[in-house]
C-alpha cells in the first residue's frame, strides 16, 4: 500500500511539473509569434527607452532584424527546454527515475538562472507582469511538481520480512 501511495504521489507532482512545463511552452511559442507580429520588442517590452520597434528599424534595420533573430532563438530554447522537459517528467519523473528528476530540475534551472538576472538591471522597462509573470508562475507550478516528486522519491517503502 506504501509503495502504492508513493507511485500516486510521483504521478501527481510528474503530472503538476508537465503543467508547468507545457505552460513555459505556451509562453515560447507566444514569444515566438510576436517576434514577427512587431507590437512591440517582446511581451511586455513596448519600447526600449521610449524608442519603438518601427523607429529602430527605420534608424537601422539590420538592428531590428538581429533582434528579431535573437528572439526566435530565444523562443526556440525555452521550446525546447519545455518540450524535453515535459518528456522528463512524463516518462522518467512519473515512472520514479531519480535521474529524469536531476535532469529535469537541472534544465529548466539553468536557463532561469542566465536569463532571470539581467531583468534586474534596470537597463530597459518591462511590464513585470506580462513579461516574466507567466514564466514565474510556470515555474512555481513546476516547482511544487518537483518538490510533490521528491518527497515521493524520499520516502522509504517499508521493509518486508
Amino acid at each position: 500500500m506504501a509503495m502504492q501511495a508513493q507511485n500516486s504521489l510521483a504521478h501527481r507532482g510528474a503530472v503538476t511539473m508537465v503543467v508547468g512545463a507545457v505552460m513555459f511552452l505556451v509562453y515560447a511559442i507566444v514569444f515566438l509569434f510576436r517576434a514577427f507580429s512587431g507590437a512591440g520588442f517582446e511581451i511586455g517590452v513596448a519600447t526600449l527607452n521610449g524608442v519603438t520597434p518601427e523607429q529602430l528599424n527605420q534608424l537601422n534595420p539590420a538592428v531590428m532584424a538581429y533582434i528579431t533573430h535573437l528572439h526566435v532563438a530565444t523562443a526556440g530554447f525555452i521550446a525546447a527546454t519545455a518540450v524535453a522537459v515535459i518528456g522528463l517528467a512524463w516518462y522518467g519523473v512519473r515512472a520514479g527515475a531519480w535521474w529524469a528528476w536531476i535532469t529535469a530540475v537541472i534544465s529548466p534551472v539553468v536557463g532561469l538562472a542566465v536569463a532571470l538576472p539581467l531583468h534586474y538591471t534596470g537597463a530597459f522597462e518591462h511590464d513585470w507582469a506580462s513579461h516574466l509573470g507567466p514564466i514565474y508562475l510556470g515555474t512555481l507550478i513546476y516547482v511544487v511538481g518537483a518538490v510533490v516528486v521528491l518527497v515521493a522519491l524520499t520516502r522509504k517503502a517499508p521493509a518486508t520480512a
